[in-house]
């Protein structure tokens, strides 16, 4: 058996996981510019080389486009080429039930983690997408897609498992176009949307307070209530 050195991790994938982490997690939102390759690179402190590398490869995965003359923007998921998640919702081979149902066992468990493990980073993450969801709600009678992605990946972040984490790195299309369809099913609900800002209240709480158990059944109650709302329509 050859053993091969082990290479540090290079610079330009630091970069690109930065990054990534910061779609994910809603900080740059889709439609959203980037900052330009320079001014990434000062605020990184890294190359430019290293900054352009990551853009590309992010390019590549399709979280990022670039627009002749404009810059560099976060795609939208719906947008994304080549995701068999994402096409097999737009074509309904995949109903929002049968996501829901996949969600149940992952989120609530990761709820159940995220108790557990969150750091002080992870808790703000989540509290920052809970107060966009809120301040949407009264301002604007909905509750955004981007916000709420960026709550349930918030929380997915805060498990620590690699594994949950990879998993919803690579479901986070699908989640996106999942709760899109579920809030413009409820847009005319006011009544809906206030409950299911109450759950995500309830889930944050129980992560705050380091309840497991009890983060893990406010998560259930929420995917189950919104299972309900459409089996019943």
């Amino acid at each position: 058996m050859k053993l091969k050195p082990i290479k540090p991790k290079r610079i330009s994938d630091q970069v690109f996981e930065q990054i990534r982490e910061l779609i994910y997690k809603g900080e740059f939102k889709p439609g959203q510019q980037i900052l330009p390759e320079r001014e990434l690179a000062v605020s990184m402190a890294v190359s430019r080389t290293s900054v352009r590398n990551a853009i590309n490869k992010l390019v590549t995965l399709g979280l990022l486009e670039h627009r002749q003359g404009q810059g560099t923007f976060v795609s939208s998921p719906e947008s994304r080429q080549g995701n068999p998640l994402t096409a097999a919702m737009a074509t309904d081979e995949a109903t929002p039930d049968d996501l829901l149902e996949v969600r149940l066992g992952l989120e609530a468990n990761a709820a159940m983690l995220a108790a557990q493990r969150a750091t002080e980073a992870d808790l703000r993450a989540i509290s920052n997408s809970l107060e966009e969801m809120a301040q949407e709600l009264a301002d604007c009678d909905r509750i955004g897609t981007i916000s709420d992605t960026a709550f349930h990946m918030a929380v997915t972040f805060a498990t620590k498992n690699p594994v949950l984490i990879h998993l919803m790195r690579n479901f986070y299309d699908f989640l996106f176009v999942g709760i899109k369809k579920n809030l413009s099913h409820m847009y005319m609900n006011r009544e809906a949307l206030e409950e299911v800002l109450r759950h995500h209240r309830d889930i944050y709480a129980a992560i705050e307070s380091r309840s497991p158990q009890a983060a893990f059944e406010a998560m259930q109650k929420h995917i189950r209530y919104v299972q309900e709302y459409f089996r019943s329509r």
